[in-house]
């Protein structure tokens, strides 16, 4: 029996990345002949087919319309945009950081293309590259940024840990809306999740009056608005929170730390801990390569502290920052992570988490915005669970930078601890918001700026564009 090509993705539909793609139809995709990749797929689709391989495809074809979006400059193009930024850049240079992985680019259409975004990828992590800038105000506030992050480890140690209030406004605004104009648009909001280190959470306002707010303490917490589209207009939520973040010494520990030594952490955090052991299809994934890599890591090691320390030495000491495309455009992020040794920070979060979990040790995912006096942009990291501490940070995108800087302080800090600076809005990765969008999210897995849909079908590339603005950051006293 035939199927109808086109069925709408549904977010349970996501486990199906698993399922391998037909040789031919991953030629085509690699190649970058997107449209015959389509029409390929749509013949397949109508074919008596297996209904896991029905679904994969499905995805694939979602994947396909999004992928060559991010992939913008020509050979030709990315080269001149080098040469205008740096000294002495030659051609071969520019194939010589494209091979090392360094400037991310798929072929379109049998054409090398690289990504929006490998200029400010290159400054950001090859600091080799800063004494050529024709520019140097470009890299000011990296360097600005590194040196707060010091200073913010040494306060933490000295005082206990920090805390900050700080108030934001998210936003949402349409851009060209077309033959859309007037109809229905739905709009989520991201807001913090009040758990762990964020207390005094309040929703001061919003743009207009919601059709719902999630719950406290709910995953992946939004404000829900819906009302007619129109070009220029903007949906915004403003919140206010206080991060209170202790710092956990683990220079000490050792034998007390040993599998069944009775912990301080209480039980209830012990149940909790349980559930974050397993998979959770497509990404955290027991893959032969993964199991592997996390036995040659973890080697005889069986105390889970000192465990989650080798996989987080391995992997800062191994994986290079990298900006990538759209998470909902790769099948398997921490493979791809531990096989491609790059990746952003969230891929970083997810390889820690899975390895971790492989282990044995408990370990789950946060994010949402990294929030200082001088930036605010998103971010992801991690937890795992080890007694008699409880619930523990490991940033491994930060621990990675400053070990590749030399600062091992601030490496050693990034185990076990997290800087002040964190506005939590998500604490599960994959989870549906409330309500659920109808059509699948452009990001399934995260959610850091917010969400449009028409009420009839997905919105489109450039239709609308989101903001997080930090309005009011100030130090104040720490709640233990």
């Amino acid at each position: 029996m035939g199927r109808q090509a086109g069925e709408q993705v549904k977010y349970s539909d996501l486990q199906y990345l698993t399922v391998g793609l037909p040789e031919d139809i991953e030629k085509l995709k690699w190649y970058g002949d997107f449209e015959r990749a389509e029409k390929v797929i749509n013949m397949r689709l109508e074919k008596d087919i297996p209904e896991a391989l029905r679904k994969r495809l499905n995805l694939e074809k979602w994947i396909l319309k999004r992928m060559p979006l991010e992939y913008v400059y020509t050979e030709e193009e990315a080269l001149k945009l080098l040469q205008e930024t740096l000294e002495g850049v030659t051609a071969e240079e520019m194939e010589r950081l494209r091979d090392e992985g360094s400037a991310e680019w798929i072929f379109v259409r049998g054409q090398v293309r690289y990504k929006d975004d490998f200029l400010e990828n290159l400054l950001k992590t090859r600091t080799e590259l800063w004494p050529r800038l024709k520019d140097p105000s470009r890299v000011k506030g990296r360097i600005e940024g590194s040196r707060l992050l010091d200073e913010t480890v040494r306060a933490m140690k000295e005082k206990g840990g920090l805390a900050y209030r700080m108030r934001v406004r998210a936003s949402l605004r349409l851009e060209r809306q077309g033959d859309r104009a007037g109809a229905c648009i739905k709009v989520h909001l991201p807001v913090p999740v009040e758990q762990g280190q964020m207390r005094h959470v309040r929703l001061l306002g919003t743009s207009m009056e919601p059709v719902s707010v999630a719950p406290a303490e709910y995953p992946q917490r939004t404000v829900y608005m819906e009302a007619g589209s129109e070009e220029g207009k903007e949906f915004w939520a403003e919140y206010e929170l206080e991060n209170h973040t202790r710092y956990v010494s683990l220079e000490n520990a050792g034998s007390e730390n040993e599998p069944g030594a009775s912990g301080e952490s209480g039980e209830n955090q012990k149940g909790e801990a349980a559930l974050y052991l397993g998979e959770q299809l497509p990404h955290i994934r027991f893959t032969p390569y993964l199991r592997a890599l996390t036995e040659q890591v973890a080697g005889e090691e069986t105390n889970p502290l000192r465990k989650a320390r080798r996989i987080y030495d391995y992997i800062t000491a191994h994986v290079m920052y990298s900006f990538v495309r759209q998470y909902s455009t790769i099948a398997n992020l921490p493979e791809y992570m531990a096989a491609g040794l790059k990746g952003d920070c969230g891929i970083y979060a997810l390889l820690f988490i899975t390895m971790c979990r492989i282990a044995g040790v408990p370990a789950k995912w946060q994010s949402g915005l990294y929030a200082t006096p001088l930036d605010i942009g998103c971010h992801d990291w991690a937890q795992f669970y080890a007694e008699p501490f409880g619930w523990l940070y490991a940033d491994c995108s930060f621990g990675g930078a400053a070990y590749r800087a030399g600062a091992m302080e601030r490496w050693n800090f990034y185990f076990g601890n997290l800087d002040p600076f964190r506005i939590v809005l998500c604490t599960r990765f994959q989870h549906e918001f409330q309500p659920p969008k109808t059509f699948l999210r452009e990001d399934p897995y995260d959610n850091q700026v917010g969400e449009a849909e028409y009420e009839d079908r997905e919105t489109e590339a450039g239709q609308y564009k989101t903001m997080q603005q930090m309005l009011e950051i100030q130090e104040i006293c720490l709640e233990i």
